[in-house]
C-alpha cells in the first residue's frame, strides 16, 4: 500500500518537475553557448551596438562566455530567469554576447578589429561569465576594455546581480558611493523584505 502511494505521488509529481524546468532552461547555441531570448544578435561592431543601445534608451553591457563554462550555466538557469532580474535586462540592457575562445571578428570603439578570442584578452578578460558595461559615449581612441563603467566577473547571487544591475543604471560609478557600499545598503532593504 505504501508503494501505490510513492507511486502515485510520483505521477503527479512528475509534471511538475518538469515544468519548472522549463522555465529555467535556456536554448543553446551552435557555439555552446547560452542563448536567452534577451541577448542582442549584432554585427559585434561596438559602436553600431552603442548607437544602437543609445537610440533604444538601452544601456550596453558585453557578456563574455565560453562553452561549458559551469558558472555561465548557473547564471542562465538560475540568476538571469529571476522575474525580478529578467525585467531589469529586458528593459534597462542592450545585452551583446562574447564567447571567449569565438572567432567572429569584433570592431572596438578603437576602430581596430579581431577576433572574439584576442579582443577579449586586450580586453583584460579572464573569467567567464563576465559582464562589461559601457558608458552612453565613447571615444573613436578608447577601447571596450578600458571604459566600462564597471566589470562583473564570474557569477553572484540574486542581490549582488541585481544590485549592479541598478547601480550601473543609477551611473552609480559617477556617485561617491562604491558599489559594495550600495550593495551593503540595498542588501539590509532586501533581506528585510
Amino acid at each position: 500500500m505504501f508503494g501505490k502511494f510513492i507511486l502515485a505521488l510520483a505521477i503527479i509529481a512528475a509534471p511538475l518537475a518538469g515544468a519548472a524546468q522549463e522555465v529555467y532552461e535556456v536554448e543553446m547555441g551552435d557555439d555552446g553557448l547560452h542563448k536567452p531570448t534577451w541577448l542582442r544578435e549584432t554585427f559585434l561592431d561596438m559602436r553600431e551596438d552603442l548607437a544602437e543601445a543609445n537610440s533604444l534608451g538601452l544601456r550596453l553591457a558585453l557578456i563574455v562566455e565560453q562553452r561549458g563554462c559551469i558558472y555561465c550555466k548557473k547564471m542562465h538557469t538560475e540568476i538571469y530567469p529571476i522575474p525580478e532580474i529578467d525585467t531589469v535586462i529586458r528593459e534597462n540592457y542592450f545585452f551583446v554576447q562574447i564567447n571567449m575562445f569565438g572567432d567572429l571578428e569584433i570592431t572596438d570603439f578603437d576602430g581596430e578589429v579581431l577576433p572574439e578570442r584576442d579582443m577579449v584578452k586586450k580586453w583584460g578578460v579572464f573569467f567567464t561569465p563576465t559582464i562589461l558595461f559601457m558608458p552612453e559615449e565613447v571615444s573613436e581612441s578608447d577601447s571596450a576594455g578600458d571604459v566600462a563603467v564597471a566589470k562583473m566577473p564570474g557569477a553572484f547571487g540574486k542581490f549582488m546581480t541585481l544590485n549592479m544591475f541598478n547601480w550601473v543604471l543609477l551611473r552609480g560609478y559617477d556617485s561617491e558611493e562604491h558599489f559594495q557600499k550600495y550593495h551593503a545598503r540595498m542588501l539590509q532593504t532586501q533581506l528585510n523584505r
